[in-house]
C-alpha cells in the first residue's frame, strides 16, 4: 500500500474513533494537529510521512480514552500492523507517540526530528484561543469547577497526581499550560508559543478582573 493511502486511511480510522469525544480530544484537536505537524515538519525538514501519521494517530493511544496506556498503544501498533506500514516506520511513530505526553512535566525529552515537531504541534493545540477552549471543555467533561480563589495550583506533581485532574479549569493554565512555551523544541514551535502563551496571559488577567467586578 502506497504511502499516501495508508494516510487516507488512517485519517478516516481516526475520523471514526474520535468524532464526538467531548473532552477535547476529538478529531478536530488531530485535525488542527496534524495540520501545524505537516507545516513545522517542512520548515524544521522533517520526515512528513512519519510526522503526519504520529499526529494522527496520538490521541488514539492515550490512557485517557482507554482502559490503559499500554491498550492505547496496542491498538495504534495494531493498525499500522493492519495497513502495512514499514516495520522501522512503525518503531519511529510508535516511539514519537509513547513518549510525547506531557503527564505532569518531567518526562524526559523525545528522542527524534520527527518526534519534536508532532510534540510541538500537540502543546501548540493547547496554547492561545483553542486551549482556552479546550481546557474549560476538559474541566466540565470532568465535573471540575471553573475556578475557586481558595483552591492552588499543584506543584511537582507525579504522574498519578496529575492524572487525577481533580481540580478548577484556571488552575490547569498554572499546573501545565503556562509551562509549554518554555518546553517547545523546534524553533517554529517556539515562535508559534510565544503568541498564544501572550493571549493566554491577556485571557487570565481580564477573568481575574471580571471575577471581581472589575472591568
Amino acid at each position: 500500500m502506497e504511502k499516501h493511502e495508508q494516510i487516507k486511511q488512517t485519517e478516516n480510522f481516526v475520523h471514526n474513533e474520535l468524532t464526538g469525544e467531548a473532552s477535547g480530544h476529538d478529531w478536530w484537536h488531530i485535525y488542527r494537529v496534524t495540520k501545524l505537524a505537516k507545516k513545522m515538519a517542512v520548515v524544521e525538514e522533517a520526515d512528513l510521512f512519519i510526522c503526519e501519521m504520529a499526529a494522527l494517530l496520538h490521541d488514539i493511544a492515550d490512557e485517557k480514552l482507554n482502559d490503559s496506556e499500554e491498550a492505547g498503544l496496542k491498538k495504534v501498533e495494531d493498525w499500522l500492523n493492519e495497513i502495512n506500514v514499514e516495520e522501522k516506520d512503525i518503531t519511529h511513530i510508535m516511539e514519537i507517540i509513547a513518549s510525547m505526553s506531557f503527564k505532569g512535566g518531567g518526562q524526559p525529552p523525545v528522542r527524534t526530528l520527527e518526534g519534536k515537531v508532532v510534540q510541538d504541534a500537540d502543546r501548540l493545540d493547547a496554547l492561545g484561543a483553542i486551549g482556552i477552549a479546550r481546557t474549560f471543555t476538559f474541566g466540565g467533561a470532568k465535573g471540575n469547577i471553573i475556578y475557586d480563589p481558595s483552591v492552588k495550583p499543584r506543584e511537582g506533581m507525579s504522574k498519578e497526581e496529575y492524572q487525577k485532574r481533580d481540580n478548577t479549569a484556571v488552575n490547569h493554565f498554572y499546573e501545565k499550560l503556562l509551562k509549554l512555551k518554555d518546553l517547545m523544541n523546534t524553533s517554529y514551535g517556539k515562535q508559534l508559543a510565544e503568541a498564544r502563551h501572550h493571549f493566554m496571559e491577556q485571557f487570565l488577567d481580564h477573568f481575574y478582573k471580571e471575577w471581581e467586578g472589575e472591568r
